[in-house]
């Protein structure tokens, strides 16, 4: 068994079961700006995980050229779940890429020009935690606008 894509499955179970929320939601609701964070919607909470999977694995590790997701091209729940497909098939390109090599260390220079070399298990550790830091959000968002959220902390196998 491979632990990591074995996570991996956990973690779209429960990036489905915050999917099927966001269905639940008005599409005005999904798409609403709160200044109590920071004028994010969940939709913005959204595309940015899904943009931090882009950079970190898909254009930093990979080497590969990815548009960047926005909120002007992605701007409902659907189009959303697209991304994730995506997503989760750079993910599986990630992973499998770098099996058994999670302790190499990969050269990357940010934007800024500072460079790093963080190891493969870093990254995909970083991106995982980032979605699960969002999700929590994405669920005090939605009781915010009055939605009873599904417990996302421990999915049943």
């Amino acid at each position: 068994m491979d632990v990591l894509v074995s996570q991996y499955d956990w973690i779209q179970r429960t990036r489905e079961s915050i999917l099927g929320y966001c269905e639940s939601l008005s599409p005005a609701e999904y798409v609403k700006e709160l200044d109590s964070f920071g004028g994010d919607s969940i939709l913005s909470l959204q595309v940015h995980v899904a943009n931090c999977y882009q950079i970190w694995l898909g254009e930093r590790a990979l080497g590969k050229t990815l548009p960047e997701v926005t909120t002007e091209i992605v701007n409902d729940i659907q189009a959303m779940r697209g991304v994730f497909s995506k997503t989760d098939d750079l993910v599986h390109a990630f992973l499998n890429e770098f099996k058994g090599r999670w302790d190499q260390n990969i050269q990357l220079t940010l934007k800024s020009g500072h460079t790093m070399e963080p190891t493969a298990l870093w990254l995909i550790t970083h991106t995982v935690t980032h979605e699960f830091h969002h999700k929590g959000q994405i669920v005090k968002i939605g009781r915010q606008l009055g939605y009873v959220p599904p417990d996302t902390d421990l999915i049943e196998p």
